[in-house]
């Protein structure tokens, strides 16, 4: 006895898991012209309190600090974009949001002078965003999966503190409150009605 899924789960599947392939194959894309440019598109990241960073908000996602640091963020990247595209219907509300609502908490409240690059605001977002969503909703997947994803990736949690020089805090805890504001919005509308007798 085999149990295969439906063509039509095989399709919704594929169309879901699309989007978080086609983010991290722009981000390799652009760090291998950022490469041959020396550097350069790295500029074009968050830059604290001063009106050319706002591009950042934007961009900052796509550019990392070499192939080093996308490798590091493309493994956990996919899995947990890939949990919030088949877990919910919010992928890009949640990528976006993410993205413009922890950028901003860190271009209004990072170092000076510094330029706050990569994808793993986004990474904290899509984190914390899957633990509080599985909270909120109460569905029995989503509160599996803000579990599991709790054990395996809740050590990072250290990383949204200050502490070691060169990595942006600040977008890690940023990225991880939005995620959980947004959790808030997305699991009351997902929330499913307690049946009383």
């Amino acid at each position: 006895m085999s149990i295969t899924a439906s063509p039509q789960l095989r399709r919704e599947t594929m169309v879901r898991s699309l989007p978080p392939v086609v983010l991290v194959a722009l981000m390799w894309i652009s760090e291998g012209i950022d490469t041959l440019l020396g550097g350069a598109l790295d500029a074009f990241g968050i830059r604290p309190r001063e009106a050319e960073g706002l591009i950042g908000l934007v961009t900052a996602p796509f550019l990392h600090d070499g192939f080093a640091h996308l490798v590091a963020n493309t493994s956990t990247f996919v899995v947990l974009g890939l949990l919030v595209a088949w877990l919910t219907r919010w992928f890009w509300l949640v990528t976006v949001g993410v993205a413009v609502l922890g950028g901003l908490g860190v271009w209004l409240f990072g170092a000076p002078l510094t330029v706050h690059v990569g994808a793993s605001g986004l990474v904290y977002g899509y984190a914390a965003f899957l633990v509080a969503y599985g909270l909120v909703a109460r569905r029995v997947t989503a509160v599996i999966v803000a579990v599991v994803v709790f054990l395996v990736y809740g050590s990072i949690v250290w990383g949204a503190l200050p502490g070691e020089a060169g990595v942006s805090w600040e977008g890690h805890l940023f990225g991880a409150v939005a995620g959980v504001l947004l959790a808030v919005w997305c699991g009351r509308r997902d929330r499913k009605p307690v049946r009383r007798p």
